[in-house]
Order: C-alpha cells, then structure tokens, then sequence
C-alpha cells in the first residue's frame, strides 16, 4: 500500500498548475471581471496572480524543466504498464479506483494529469535509484520494530443482501434454497447501494471492522454457507461466506520486499531534495521574477 504523502508529492506541482490555470479559463474578452459594469483587466488579474502565487508557479515550473531534461539526458523510460500499475497501488490505498477519481477532482485534478504525474513520479525514481541502498539490516530492524503491523490477522471474505425486515429476509434465503444466484438477489433485493451491483461483494475484513452481530455470524459460518437473517442497526442481512483465512504471525521473507519499498519511499524523499539542489547549481538557471 502505497504511502499517501508520495501522492501529495506527485501531485504538488499539477495542483498548484492548475489552480492558475483554471483562472485564467474563465477570463472574458480582456476583463478578468466586472462590478456595476466597471472592469477589473486581466493586466490586474495578472499582477496580482504573480505576486501571490507566480514564485511558487515558476519554482515547480522550472523543477519540471529539470526533471525533464535529466530524464532525456539518462534516457530514462516508463512503461503504461508500470503507471497503470502505480496508478492501482494508490487506488487502493484510497478503497478503490472510484474513491480516487472523487480526491483528484475534489482538487480539480484530472485523471489524465495524475497519470502524468506518475510518470513523473516514476521517472525520477528511475533518476534516484542508483544513489539509495537499502541495507538488510535496515530491513530486519524495520521488520522487527514494526512486526505486529505484519501479521495477518484472521479475515472473512463474505458478500450479504441488506434488506429492510425480517420478512424480505427469508423471502431471499427461500429462493437462495431453491437455487436462485445470490449475486442476481443481492442486484434485486438488497439496499446496500455500496456492494448491491458487484453481489453484495464485501471483500475480506478483520474482527472489529464490521457491526457486533454481522461479524459475530460472519466469522462462525463456513465457506458456502448462507446465514439466517442477521438483525443490525442497518436492517437485516443475508451473508454468505466465500473464504476464511487464519491468523499467522509474520515472516520476514514474506514482506520483505514491501519493506523494501517502505523504506525506499522514505529514502527517496529525503534525497530528492538534495538531488535537486545539485541539479539546480548544475544546471543555468535564470529566474526572472527574482530581479
């Protein structure tokens, strides 16, 4: 799972882009705007926009330029494949692809400039790699600080059909009876808008995540067992359980290589910034908004 400052990282530079831009998207004619009619002129907008905000704009501006012209110069490549793939990771970490979209626009963020600025993201990855080792020891002694995080505690996949009585309950369990699929019931019946058209699919979920009675009877039915009704505050429920995994312990080459990965990410933090003190003294740069 994917840390979620990396995300904020990535995304400095098109939030900051495209907080400016969207303002001047709705510039009229020469006006910027009018009151009673008299004229605030994009001259004005502009003068105010950089001194507010055009230093910040031209520094992540200028970072890009570098970004760019390192990765041509070391010829660094990225594949759809691994932004689709980073593009999943931080999809879950946010509960699913959906739960994503709704962050990005919230902060008028584009899929499509995500996806830009993951390749970024990866591509200066690419660009820091040879300058981050993790050591074993390193690993071990994450692994050991944090090894109760590891663990696997039990879970149940299960799916269920939210209904509002009793009565509909045992409408839906007759016809589960009688054959009836449970994901078409769950698309009929159920009032859990969440799940309803994916079989009322909860996934996999731990004691303590889900209301005292559904997990009381999740966790005791069998795989391919379907419960009675199941009374909660929400209504009553059909549940159905698809597979039980046990509590283990951790093992450290299991995890190994998110551990990996965690400190990595940690690490690539840090030296980012010194990366791009010395590109920025390597490279000419002539600011003209400083004077």
């Amino acid at each position: 799972m994917k840390n979620k400052q990396v995300l904020y990282w990535i995304l400095g530079s098109v939030l900051t882009i495209g907080t400016a831009a969207a303002i001047f998207f709705t510039i009229q004619d020469d006006a910027a705007a009018t009151v009673n009619g008299e004229k605030i002129s994009q001259d004005e907008l502009h003068e105010q926009l950089v001194a507010q905000y055009g230093q910040e704009l031209l520094d992540s501006l200028i970072t890009e330029k570098v970004i760019d012209q390192e990765v041509k110069k070391e010829n660094v490549k990225v594949t759809q494949e691994e932004i689709d793939e980073e593009k999943a990771a931080y999809a879950e970490s946010y509960g699913g692809e959906d739960a994503l979209k709704q962050t990005l626009e919230s902060s008028g963020v584009t899929m499509a400039d995500f996806e830009d600025d993951i390749e970024s993201y990866l591509a200066t990855k690419k660009l820091l790699e040879p300058r981050i080792e993790i050591s074993e020891e390193e690993m071990k002694a994450y692994f050991d600080e944090n090894k109760d995080s590891f663990a696997q505690e039990e879970q149940v996949s299960a799916s269920h059909i939210l209904v509002e009585d009793e009565k509909a309950a045992k409408e839906v369990i007759e016809k589960l009876n009688d054959g009836g699929d449970f994901a078409e019931l769950a698309a009929e019946y159920s009032t859990d808008d969440s799940n309803k058209d994916a079989g009322g699919d909860l996934g996999f979920f731990g004691k303590g995540d889900m209301v005292a009675e559904f997990e009381e009877v999740a966790f005791s039915l069998e795989p391919g067992k379907i419960s009675e009704p199941v009374k909660t505050e929400y209504g009553y429920h059909v549940i159905k359980v698809a597979e039980k995994q046990e509590a283990k312990e951790a093992v450290y080459e299991d995890v190994k290589e998110d551990i990996k990965n965690t400190l990595f990410e940690t690490e690539m933090q840090n030296e980012y910034t010194a990366w791009l003190e010395e590109k920025f003294e390597e490279y000419e740069i002539k600011n003209f908004l400083e004077g």
